[in-house]
């Protein structure tokens, strides 16, 4: 499984992220426009977060998604038995978060979300018409607006060796929104399924970003841009004995978007949260 390394700053990068898109439903661009200290900064400050109790003064409202999500509440994946191992904040930009680590986190979010939109222009007019017909608009346009789009900082903590049986640190799944910017993470561990089944390790060198399309880029696209699943396993050796930080940006379409006759992104989320956390999501 092939998923294609790309120069952002290369002529023809719309073109081969497209592509890579197409057939893998992933890609990897480096030489992009976030600047690597930014992600270090992010990553180094919200592990300092994690390690502290100061996370459970920000535990999620009912109905909302902002927040800390501790381990006691993990994800456990449509199908899967046992949760993930995992702990995760969901920073938005009018959300509740901590003011000291503010700063970093807006900026992250305000370039991996400029990269995305542009990186969905690339898609857009890389895609045959044929298949670009069925969009009902623009599709960097489908963002304005949007109160969705979502910086998830994960922390997956060290192994001990009590970890339930079957849990891995995130389980096979999908992801729900358009396309998802995830600058790399602290450490490997990130693997793609191809069709037949067998797990390929995803390229995550140091300053690279991973682009993935969702499930509602492969609605969209009648099944053109496929949402493949993914994981991340749990690691051995020294790498078990430390925490993995991971900071996926989701890309989200404003709730009123059609992604199809009579479904909305915010219908279509609504949905899927429901059946992942068994929540009911607040509109807007």
């Amino acid at each position: 499984m092939a998923i294609a390394v790309i120069d952002h700053r290369s002529a023809d990068a719309p073109a081969l992220l497209a592509a890579s898109l197409r057939s893998t439903g992933f890609a990897v661009l480096v030489n992009h426009p976030i600047p690597p200290e930014l992600i270090a900064t992010v990553q180094r400050e919200w592990l300092a977060f994690f390690d502290s109790d100061a996370k459970f003064d920000f535990l999620p409202a009912p109905g909302h998604q902002d927040g800390f999500h501790p381990l006691s509440v993990a994800e456990t994946a449509l199908g899967a038995d046992a949760p993930d191992l995992k702990e995760f904040f969901h920073w938005y930009p009018w959300g509740r978060h901590p003011e000291p680590l503010d700063a970093a986190s807006a900026e992250l979010h305000a370039q991996a979300s400029r990269l995305g939109a542009e990186v969905l222009g690339w898609v857009e007019r890389s895609t045959p018409p044929e298949v670009a017909a069925g969009f009902p608009m623009p599709l960097a346009p489908m963002l304005d607006g949007s109160t969705r789009t979502l910086l998830r900082i994960l922390r997956y903590p060290p192994l001990t060796g009590d970890e339930p049986a079957g849990s891995v640190r995130s389980m096979a799944h999908e992801d729900v929104n358009l396309l998802t910017v995830l600058p790399a993470a602290t450490d490997p561990g990130l693997q793609v399924r191809d069709v037949h089944g067998s797990w390929h390790d995803v390229p995550g060198d140091p300053g690279s970003v991973v682009i993935n399309a969702g499930d509602m880029l492969q609605l969209l696209s009648g099944g053109f841009y496929p949402s493949t699943t993914h994981r991340v396993v749990n690691p051995e050796g020294e790498a078990a004995r430390r925490s993995r930080v991971s900071t996926p940006l989701f890309l989200h379409p404003a709730d009123q978007v059609e992604l199809a006759p009579g479904v909305t992104a915010f219908a279509f989320l609504r949905e899927r949260l429901r059946r992942i956390r068994g929540i009911e999501l607040a509109e807007a």
